[in-house]
């Protein structure tokens, strides 16, 4: 029996006669390229250009959709309220739940789920929800409130295993530590196709358009690992210059303790020249060395 995991993410639904000209306008993504068959990533930025969240946008029932963490949802829902009072859009927080899928079979699990993605396409409708296929062997079903988990898919309390996959395949997710803080390269926005150079004016543009054009941008996030006896939260990373000399280096942006493995997982935001060989640790942590794990894409700006 295949498994899913209930993920504590939230989705904003964007609706109204002006949704889709009032959110081309206020994020990085350029939402005419939603179709019913796609989802993308996207940045909501304030007019400094530091993320408010990072998040999946995809179109269900004629109205757009952002997934992400529950802080980036509140986060975006509150800033993009402030400005839809002006344009014909209605900004809400969804009553729909998210369930994520592993599997090594994914394909013939969406055949036995009625799921069919074309070559091209990672969005299809699902019932009265959405399956979004984040690559060979994840998925996530998007559910209406009245709608229930298919029987074949035993539902796993802990959603860490899936959290873990997130992390592995570099896709940010933002907490309450660093809403507000990075601007979309620092996440590796770009790298996921997640920012539009050619879309015209959003809020935040012009920063994010300098961190590309003139070079200003000297971070970047990286995946870490590390063995570690029991679970731990981190917020800042050191980095080792000397054997008892360490340096400030950067900030955990979403993290996952796999307890079986004893392993921590984070994505941490980190200067983007840092090497590979690098030694790292959690701030006054001298217990837990941290290493940094390849990304499965270039940051290189293309």
């Amino acid at each position: 029996m295949a498994k899913a995991y209930q993920l504590p993410y939230k989705l904003l639904s964007i609706s109204g006669a002006d949704k889709l000209s009032y959110l081309h306008g206020q994020v990085t993504q350029d939402i005419n390229l939603v179709k019913d068959t796609n989802f993308l990533w996207t940045g909501h930025c304030s007019p400094k250009g530091k993320l408010w969240s990072a998040m999946r946008v995809f179109a269900l029932n004629e109205n757009y959709f952002l997934l992400g963490s529950p802080q980036e949802a509140e986060a975006s829902h509150r800033e993009l309220n402030k400005y839809g009072v002006f344009a014909k859009v209605d900004i809400a927080m969804s009553d729909h739940h998210c369930f994520g899928v592993l599997s090594d079979t994914l394909d013939d699990l969406c055949t036995s789920l009625g799921i069919q993605f074309n070559d091209e396409d990672n969005a299809c409708n699902f019932g009265d929800g959405k399956a979004l296929k984040l690559d060979g062997k994840r998925l996530i079903l998007i559910l209406a409130a009245n709608q229930k988990l298919p029987e074949m898919l035993e539902v796993e309390p802990d959603a860490s295993q899936f959290e873990i996959n997130g992390i592995l395949a570099g896709e940010p997710q933002l907490h309450d530590n660093v809403i507000d803080e990075f601007v979309p390269q620092m996440v590796n926005l770009q790298a996921l196709n997640g920012i539009s150079f050619k879309k015209g004016c959003y809020t935040g543009q012009e920063t994010v358009a300098r961190m590309r054009y003139l070079g200003k941008n000297k971070r970047a996030m990286f995946i870490v690992h590390g063995e570690s006896k029991a679970p731990i939260q981190i917020q800042d990373i050191e980095m080792q210059l000397e054997q008892d000399n360490w340096r400030r280096a950067g900030k955990v942006v979403h993290q996952v303790y796999d307890t079986q493995a004893q392993i921590y997982y984070a994505l941490a935001v980190l200067p983007n020249d840092l090497q590979q060989s690098a030694v790292l640790r959690p701030k006054d942590n001298d217990s837990v060395r941290l290493h940094i794990k390849a990304l499965p894409y270039s940051i290189e700006d293309k």
